[in-house]
């Protein structure tokens, strides 16, 4: 009997998932799908003679999205590992393809694959793939991370490759998100801290090039220096978006009674819908997606500490800074913290393959939450660190 008993609770801890993070990434998306009716419909009703033209595509975008989240939790993360080459292969594919007659340019950047009415967005395929990658790699080279040749070089230079690709989109925002989580990952699995500072004083020369060799981007830099003086040209939208905060106050104008959405903000359903959300709802608006974000990266962040495997903690680690990368990212620029970019806020914004792939992310996040108990197993990156020891320890007896 005793047996049994501990067998049914050993299935109900393989069952769970976590339930937080679960509950407040619904939230977010239904929060998105209501702001992206409400920052949409005067455009919508103008250009394509529909107010809910966009609201029905973000339900149909929000739907598959939550199939593809319980289809992500009903994998076992550590089948990604199978996958690792032919999914960033196909990354790589999409990328190539955007440059090709296949790609559609939108707004003077080649970011997306057409074929008919189906638009994809090859890059939000190739962020996850990269986090995979990189985290099969990284556990496989667990015992030799303190290596530059084998455990820091490689992991440099085939981000690089994406980030090369997304350059030549160009999307220097993207580029910029995936060299973050990169170096994010990196620090986790134990890179000497001398590598990583010393290939971020390699590459601040380079990013100082891109952006002062770029008049649009060096723009951006001054209209975010000064943005009410730039705010008839390069300086508008952060202006507006400013505008958007500002006067909305403590409780915001009230649901679907903003101005700005009246043509003043240019994309006001997709990079800058913080703006309309903070202008109708308020500060208390801003203060509640603040928290439901706060939320879902710190248990996204408790789940990759306990994941069982360092693959899965490296996996969980690199979903969870992809995804507050971004957040963090696009409420600054919303907020004339940071240069305007092209970043989306996930979950919320509209978009059709950001919003798909960053629910099947969190899909696998509730999987590698369904693998670990608490109190049973140590935490992975806890056993990974022992085995490095180990491994040093044997290296230097052997020396």
């Amino acid at each position: 009997m005793a047996a049994t008993s501990e067998a049914t609770a050993a299935i109900h801890r393989e069952q769970r998932f976590d339930r937080p993070l679960f509950i407040s990434v619904i939230l977010l998306l239904g929060l998105g799908v209501v702001m992206v009716y409400s920052a949409s419909a005067v455009r919508a009703a103008q250009d394509q003679n529909d107010a809910t033209y966009f609201l029905i595509r973000q339900s149909v975008y929000a739907v598959m999205g939550v199939v593809a989240m319980l289809i992500g939790s009903g994998i076992n993360y550590k089948f990604y590992e199978k996958l690792v080459y032919p999914f960033f292969a196909l990354a790589i594919l999409g990328l190539i393809l955007c440059q090709t007659p296949l790609g559609r340019t939108i707004n003077g950047a080649s970011r997306w694959i057409g074929v008919g009415p189906i638009t994809v967005q090859p890059v939000e395929i190739a962020k996850l793939a990269l986090v995979l990658w990189l985290s099969y790699s990284l556990a496989k080279k667990s015992d030799r991370i303190k290596s530059f040749s084998i455990g820091f070089l490689p992991h440099l230079l085939v981000p690089g490759v994406l980030i090369l690709l997304c350059l030549a989109q160009p999307d220097f925002g993207t580029a910029v998100v995936i060299a973050v989580v990169t170096f994010a990952l990196l620090f986790v699995a134990g890179a000497k801290l001398a590598y990583l500072m010393l290939a971020g004083i390699a590459v601040a020369p380079i990013a100082y090039y891109l952006i002062a060799g770029s008049e649009y981007r060096l723009k951006r830099i001054l209209a975010f220096l000064d943005p009410i003086s730039n705010r008839y040209d390069h300086g508008y939208q952060l202006t507006q978006s400013l505008f958007g905060f500002g006067s909305g106050g403590f409780f915001g104008t009230g649901l679907g009674d903003g101005l700005q959405k009246f043509f003043f903000l240019p994309e006001a359903h997709n990079d800058f819908i913080a703006a309309i959300i903070a202008e109708e709802l308020g500060v208390l608006g801003i203060f509640g997606l603040i928290c439901l974000f706060a939320v879902a990266i710190a248990r996204g962040t408790v789940i990759a500490f306990r994941a069982r495997s360092e693959f899965g903690t490296y996996v969980g680690f690199g979903i969870t800074s992809l995804l507050g990368v971004q957040v963090l990212a696009n409420l600054a620029v919303a907020m004339g913290l940071l240069p305007t970019k092209g970043l989306n806020l996930p979950f919320v914004s509209y978009g059709g393959t950001a919003l798909i792939m960053s629910l099947y992310a969190v899909g696998i996040l509730l999987n590698i939450s369904r693998s670990y108990s608490g109190e049973m197993d140590a935490p992975a990156i806890d056993r990974g660190t022992k085995n490095r020891r180990r491994a040093s320890n044997a290296t230097g007896e052997a020396g």
